[in-house]
């Protein structure tokens, strides 16, 4: 029964007499950057939408020289990028709360990870050779993108299209990671290759390839050669390599449009223990051996997606979508006098498999003042992961995470001015009960050109794989899932106002103040259930709470051949946690954040200045020790990247040079209690691995 409520809605909407397009590179060159497509019942202009929504321009990104989208969100002024050296990735949070809660999307198709849909995403894992723009949208979204749209969403908006017959475009990126380069042996080394060609009027395909390899960070270690036992072998920052191939083939016609698209992502990591230990056998005599790792991510993506119009009147829109990604640990013994591998033991240790589809139908009403949408969201969800079991067992955990959502959006405009837009969606859920989300927006433009956004969101967050089936169990440690839980339930609120001024002819202002209210029930947190013996049982339950309330002004001035921007925030968290013996204060604490850029074109030299900052203030949060739950802070820090770009040869080639990191963070200090101690001690956040310079040379042929 589950299989064929996963497959009703595929048949329904994939009617063959459905042709409609609903095709943003139609539009008009000078409109472009207005336009947004997501959470839109329709593409529209930014002013038009509803929603508030940030949008992020290729011109952005290639000021930033950006090798992944940690180098893009750095400088938002709501999201902190959270690296991690020792697994080599970078997820993102919001507003206090993880990555867990909030969604990233490549043209409204959330992106599978070894752990979850959408969430948990790793930023370094995702290609920007072939974005058009990103759009970001902050609070709760259960509505139109279902559950762990908590915080916000993140949409990719690749390029489907090109103007010309052929188009090849071929980019060289070489980057120190800090102070360390050295041509194949040392830094950052990224290639890319993708070639687009217009078949006939209607048919279009392309293909590219990117190579992205991060030699890794020594910073005080030595080194996967090292010999001697003193714990400095290996690096700081893992070595990375990364491929990434895609395939577009599009066909459009009249009002019909449809697209398939295949990408392939293979990404290997190499861990050297920091040990050197010694050996002896009777092939090799006397020998030094690290018991060292690599890491395999594999990822394949595959979206189908149509658009067009049934019955002449209503507009369709349908994806269908088969996602994977696995993650394989290979365990060897490095014979570093030798350079010999041995004993190589290789696993899967865990994979997802997704089968998703979303579909809407809109334009019911000839009466432009109303639209109304239909649609519906399926998603059928196999995950794996290996878990610990007493006395040093594994056991291999296969389980199925499924839901089918029905959601409504109507957008009613009373008036060129004013428009409301109420949603609700159901989603029937495999494992839990099941959820609902609602929404509520309003717009109203004012004279003076004042525009007025108000909203209310209600959604939901289902428990992650590892909340539910994890087990991690050693001596003296205890640490399970809980297939139990229940989803967590937010709700959001927010409210702005926009005003663009004209400073003087060819100069606009535009300035934007927001407040929003987040509220999370039933928030999961691993807590102190019991003991096994002497030793502590920690497993996930619903028990905490979680509330922030954020305030942000932003101010961007724009003329033909400049821009400047100049946003702050405040952002207020509470989390009231419980293990079930001790329980946090529920105080509000406060960070602020700040981020400039600014941006200046020369059209003579056909040369683009670009600099970019951003403050983030103290953050402060109630950590567990033995004693109880006690305040900790990181403290402040600046980060400064800076660009210079050029045209050459009839615009064929562009060139960009920069610096990421110019003020040459590496890790900020955090106080907590020493467990056990009564004392305060200070411990080390990981950020970045200091300044670094990079050259982008980029080949542009058309004919």
């Amino acid at each position: 029964m589950k299989n064929f409520l996963f497959l009703l809605p595929l048949m329904i909407f994939s009617n063959p007499f459905f042709s409609q397009e609903i095709n943003v590179d139609s539009l008009k060159v000078n409109e472009l950057t207005e336009v947004v497509l997501t959470a839109q019942i329709e593409p529209q202009s930014l002013k038009k939408s509803v929603h508030n929504v940030k949008v992020i321009s290729a011109q952005d990104i290639a000021n930033l020289g950006a090798n992944n989208l940690g180098d893009i969100l750095n400088q938002y002024i709501n999201i902190t990028v959270r690296p991690s050296s020792s697994s080599g990735k970078s997820t993102v949070s919001m507003f206090g709360l993880d990555a867990g809660y909030f969604k990233i999307l490549v043209d409204n198709i959330p992106l599978v990870n070894e752990g979850g849909l959408g969430n948990n995403t790793d930023l370094s894992q995702i290609n920007l050779n072939d974005i058009q723009q990103i759009e970001i949208i902050e609070g709760s979204m259960g509505v139109t993108h279902g559950a762990n749209a908590v915080s916000g969403i993140l949409n990719i908006i690749t390029k489907k299209s090109t103007n010309e017959k052929w188009n090849i475009i071929a980019t060289v990126q070489e980057e120190t990671v800090g102070k360390e380069f050295a041509f194949f042996d040392e830094g950052r080394h990224i290639q890319n290759l993708k070639i687009s060609h217009n078949i006939t009027d209607n048919w279009f395909v392309s293909i590219g390839s990117n190579r992205n390899d991060f030699r890794g960070f020594l910073g005080d270690r030595n080194g996967k050669e090292y010999t001697i036992n003193d714990g400095t072998r290996g690096y700081n920052w893992l070595p990375k390599e990364q491929w990434q191939n895609n395939v577009l083939l599009s066909y459009k016609k009249n009002q019909f449009r449809v697209f398939y698209k295949f990408e392939w992502l293979d990404e290997v990591i190499n861990f050297y223990d920091t040990a050197a230990q010694s050996g002896f056998n009777s092939q090799y005599g006397s020998y030094k051996y690290g018991d060292d790792e690599r890491f395999y991510s594999t990822r394949f993506y595959h979206h189908l997606n149509a658009v067009g119009k049934l019955f002449n009147q209503f507009n369709y829109n349908i994806s269908f979508s088969h996602q994977y990604q696995k993650r394989e640990i290979e365990e060897y013994r490095y014979n570093i006098s030798d350079d010999v591998e041995s004993n190589t033991i290789k696993q899967k240790d865990q994979s997802m498999e997704i089968l998703y589809s979303i579909g809407t139908l809109s334009n019911f009403f000839k009466n432009k003042k109303v639209d109304f949408q239909l649609g519906y969201e399926a998603v059928k969800n196999r995950g794996f992961a290996i878990v610990d079991e007493e006395d040093n067992q594994k056991k291999n955990v296969y389980k199925n995470i499924d839901n089918i959502d029905f959601f409504a959006i109507s957008e009613i405009k009373i008036s060129e001015s004013f428009s409301f837009r109420p949603g609700v969606r159901y989603s029937v859920q495999s494992l839990f009960e099941n959820q609902y989300a609602i929404s509520l927006g309003n717009r109203l433009l004012l004279p003076n050109r004042y525009e007025l956004r108000a909203s209310i969101g209600k959604s939901y967050r289902t428990p992650t794989f590892s909340e539910l089936y994890s087990q991690i169990i050693f001596d003296g440690h205890y640490f399970i899932g809980n297939e139990d839980l229940i989803p967590e339930t937010s709700t959001s609120y927010e409210a702005s106002i926009k005003k663009q001024i004209d400073l003087t002819s060819g100069i606009d202002l535009k300035t934007s103040f927001m407040v929003s209210y987040l509220n999370v029930d039933d928030r999961i947190t691993s807590a102190l259930t019991g003991f096994e013996g002497a030793t502590p049982i920690y497993e996930y339950i619903n028990i905490s709470k979680f509330k922030s309330i954020n305030f942000a002004l932003t101010n961007a001035i724009q003329s033909e051949n400049w821009k400047f921007s100049l946003g702050g925030s405040l952002t207020g968290i509470s989390r009231k946690i419980e293990n079930l013996e001790f329980a946090s204060d529920d105080q509000f604490l406060y960070n602020f954040n700040l981020n400039s850029s600014i941006s200046y074109t020369v059209p003579k030299w056909k040369t683009t200045f670009s600099t970019y900052y951003k403050f983030t203030g103290k953050a402060q949060q109630y950590i567990s020790t033995t004693d109880g739950y006690v305040l900790s802070e990181i403290e402040p820090y600046s980060w400064l990247d800076t660009s210079v770009r050029k045209l050459f040869y009839k615009d064929r080639i562009e060139l960009t040079i920069g610096a990421r990191n110019l003020l040459n963070i590496n890790n900020v200090n955090q106080s907590n209690l020493n467990q056990g101690a009564g004392h305060a001690v200070s411990s080390q956040v990981l950020l970045a691995y200091g300044r670094s310079y990079f050259f982008k040379l980029t080949y542009n042929l058309n004919f």
